[in-house]
């Protein structure tokens, strides 16, 4: 497996040719970044062979000034012996310096996704997270990129930001993995105190409860209240918001007649936890 510690250094290893699907992550890797690398090598397989990079780079740009950017869980040691268990080909570790060059006035933004939903909680970071991929993507320059849907928001805005700027990579979405009791797998779970990971599986009911009532045909306000009810009723459970929207792109509705993507945002103590379930109707549309 090769370490590229600079743009220089990937570059150069990018030039010996052969399709490559780069894994973007920041590190703290998991089974759910696992996935996306299996996906991957699932995607070259299908191509008749490749080669996949994953990059690791705690992004500075996506984090506000009073959120976890320092305490962020870093363990390159581990990262590392995993992608070479995954069968990972490289991996691009670059400086922030590396990243961003003094004086750099240039960002990227969807202006529409960025700045609703988890955009208004974290004002920039979507501006942030579409900055830094449109740089990798220039630095890598992928055939493909795989994306967790678990950060939903997320990946619609990467796939508009692509189809915009017709940038040449194709967005290979991958299902959320999750832990044995249901919760989200996520690099911030290891900042939870053993109260709060048990706690945190709440979320997970909630969205089994209201992909259920959506495929028996509930509406808009009954599903809200149960996942209200739900989520309320566990101490730890600090809602910071509760959304429900169109699937395909976020827009705000007012009956449920296709497929709809729930969006939660919960804090347990100082972790901010996203998760989400696409649910179809009862006899609606395929998302997929």
């Amino acid at each position: 497996m090769q370490i590229c510690r600079d743009r220089q250094a990937m570059r150069d290893w990018r030039h010996q040719g052969s399709p490559v699907v780069l894994v973007p992550t920041m590190g703290a890797l998991h089974d759910g970044h696992l996935s996306l690398v299996a996906r991957a090598r699932d995607w070259l397989e299908r191509q008749g062979g490749g080669r996949v990079v994953t990059s690791i780079f705690v992004n500075p740009t996506q984090f506000g000034p009073n959120e976890d950017l320092a305490t962020y869980p870093r363990d390159e040691e581990n990262d590392l012996a995993l992608l070479r268990q995954a069968g990972c080909d490289a991996v691009f570790l670059p400086t922030v310096a590396d990243i961003y060059r003094p004086g750099a006035q240039t960002v990227v933004e969807v202006t529409g996704l960025s700045r609703m939903l988890m955009g208004r909680l974290r004002p920039g970071h979507f501006r942030g997270v579409a900055t830094v991929v449109t740089k990798l993507f220039n630095i890598v320059r992928p055939d493909a990129a795989t994306f967790g849907e678990k950060d939903y928001q997320q990946l619609a805005v990467i796939r508009q930001m692509v189809a915009d700027l017709d940038v040449p990579v194709q967005i290979l979405a991958v299902p959320t993995v999750r832990e044995a009791d249901g919760l989200a797998m996520s690099s911030r779970n290891r900042r939870l105190s053993p109260a709060e990971h048990a706690a945190a599986p709440v979320l997970n009911r909630a969205l089994d409860r209201a992909q259920q009532m959506i495929a028996q045909g509930a509406g808009l306000s009954a599903v809200r209240a149960e996942l209200r009810r739900i989520i309320g009723a566990e101490p730890l459970a600090h809602i910071r918001s509760i959304d429900i929207r169109d699937a395909v792109d976020l827009s705000r509705i007012a009956t449920i007649q296709r497929p709809v993507v729930i969006l939660l945002a919960v804090r347990f103590g100082d972790v901010l936890l996203i998760d989400q379930r696409v649910a179809q109707p009862k006899g609606g549309p395929d998302v997929r």
